[in-house]
């Protein structure tokens, strides 16, 4: 069995406190909430610039498209003034005026046709435009909640280091006073991801919560002062009182 000063022995109490609130800190900053929060919106964010960029998409080619389709409707306007032009004149024969008239029916059902199709491309526009507003809105608002959830997250994680920087120069200090054999075995135990030192309250480990059965208990009672107790069922060194 290792032996300890027991004044020594007792120090542990205050170095697992110390590791107890440094995994704390880092327990609280692997789970912040707005790590949650940024993770659940990633996707999210996704999906609204993508459904930004298709918005955006769509009401550039239509707009496109109606002003093809405007051209196309002052090309026929133009010619159709033309052609009203010549005829006013009535300088032709009487066959190329037939032929003229003949056109400009043409012209005007060609007109008519191109003016309901840009009637039905504001229609579309108008909706498509109404669409991407509600694209850019959502993704906007998405983008402020996201940047408002980096700050929280990046004031914690600030915080949290200051904190865990401060402990561990605690924690420094402290193991300067251990022995070698005693500090390893602490560490050997604290590795395992248990708590490596606690009292012993009663017959109960207060690492572990258990109490220990009447064989151990009467080991431990047994033991000298300066030997280093552990439990049995958790591993902790175990401080007497």
């Amino acid at each position: 069995m290792p032996k300890a000063d027991p004044f020594e022995q007792h120090r542990l109490i205050d170095l697992a406190e110390t590791d107890r609130a440094i995994n704390g800190a880092k327990h609280r900053r692997q789970t912040l909430p707005e790590l949650a929060v940024l993770a659940a919106a990633a996707p999210r964010l996704m999906e609204l610039r993508t459904a930004r960029i298709l918005a955006d998409t769509d009401v550039s080619d239509l707009q496109r498209d109606s002003r093809k389709l405007d051209g196309e409707i002052d090309q026929v306007r133009a010619r159709s003034e033309r052609d009203n032009q010549r005829l006013a004149a009535g300088t032709m024969p009487m066959k190329d005026l037939t032929n003229l008239q003949h056109e400009l029916e043409s012209l005007a059902r060609r007109q008519g046709v191109l003016e309901d199709q840009s009637l039905e491309l504001m229609e579309r526009a108008e909706s498509a435009e109404q669409t991407q507003a509600a694209a850019v809105a959502a993704h906007e608002a998405l983008q402020q909640e996201v940047a408002a959830a980096e700050t929280r997250r990046d004031d914690a994680f600030a915080d949290l280091d200051d904190e865990i920087s401060r402990l561990e120069a605690v924690r420094a200090e402290q193991v300067s006073h251990f022995s070698a054999d005693l500090l390893a075995l602490y560490e050997k135990i604290r590795a395992t991801g248990r708590i490596a030192a606690a009292r012993l309250n009663g017959a109960q480990c207060q690492a572990c919560r258990l109490s220990l059965d009447a064989v151990a208990i009467g080991r431990i009672r047994a033991a000298a002062v300066d030997d280093v107790v552990r439990c049995d069922e958790c591993g902790a060194i175990l401080i007497r009182s």
